[in-house]
């Protein structure tokens, strides 16, 4: 098996057309979880507040700064996340396709690096 992370990228706007929409995304998100724990794949998962709210820690010249925001400039930003274990990229991709008609947004596939046997 292997861990992947589907990440869930967004824009800072709502992306829900209306109230519904984003209680129907709400309620297809829960489901999708749901089935993500009864078949053995679910790791971990979060949605994240607004990219506002981040901070980022830096060393910059031997000095450790402290900043608000996100650290990169960008139109999207990640909202949120599944860390799943499955046998594949293709068993990754099949749930990525799930995940994103779910949450109605653009899901990265991305496998975690094999850790070292000691």
């Amino acid at each position: 098996m292997a861990q992947y992370l589907l990440a869930v990228h967004g824009s800072a706007e709502n992306p829900y057309r209306s109230p519904e929409e984003m209680q129907q995304a709400f309620a297809a998100v829960g489901a999708f979880n749901a089935d993500l724990q009864a078949s053995g794949s679910w790791v971990f998962a979060g949605g994240l507040l607004p990219a506002t709210s981040a901070k980022v820690v830096r060393v910059k010249d031997g000095a450790v700064l402290r900043t608000d925001g996100p650290y990169l400039e960008s139109k999207e930003h990640i909202g949120g996340f599944w860390v799943v274990d499955v046998p594949d990229e293709a068993a990754a991709l099949d749930l990525a396709e799930k995940a994103t008609i779910a949450c109605l947004n653009a899901v990265e596939v991305r496998p975690f690096q094999p850790i070292p046997e000691s």
